[in-house]
């Protein structure tokens, strides 16, 4: 049986390669900071904008509800197909994509529904969305 003459060296910490890691992006530090000190010499006057405060949100879709019986309504309160007109004008003077929600019910007549169709394309909405409810995976309820 073979005897050990010498003893196990300790393991030691092999550094090399950190040490080239960290020379390295010493290197790409000192030439990105190069770069900025050569922009500011630059002789260029760039515009100036003042704050004209914050964007305002888009507002929530109007909805309008086309009932059984053939009235209509602008939210909760009923209109008149002239004066929804005008409501929705108003609304899209003041927000250009403004959406507007329509909810008919199941039984009120197709000629009702064009009327709404109409008025909203009159107060010059494009962005129409009509509700309609599921019955299962894929299917429209009738």
């Amino acid at each position: 049986m073979p005897l050990k003459t010498h003893g196990d060296e300790d393991p030691a910490l092999n550094v090399t390669s950190m040490i080239d890691v960290i020379l390295v992006l010493t290197i790409f530090f000192m030439v990105a900071t190069k770069f900025r000190d050569d922009e500011r010499k630059l002789d260029l006057k760039v515009p100036l904008l003042t704050n004209s405060g914050t964007l305002t949100t888009a507002p929530e879709p109007k909805v309008v509800n086309v009932y059984q019986d053939g009235h209509i309504s602008l939210g909760t309160r009923p209109i008149s197909l002239d004066d929804l007109t005008k409501s929705l004008a108003a609304a899209h003077e003041q927000y250009k994509k403004l959406t507007v929600l329509i909810r008919g019910d199941k039984l009120a007549t197709h000629g009702r529904m064009t009327e709404v169709y109409y008025a909203c394309q009159r107060a010059g909405i494009s962005e129409l969305a009509i509700s309609v409810k599921l019955d299962g995976p894929g299917t429209v309820k009738r």
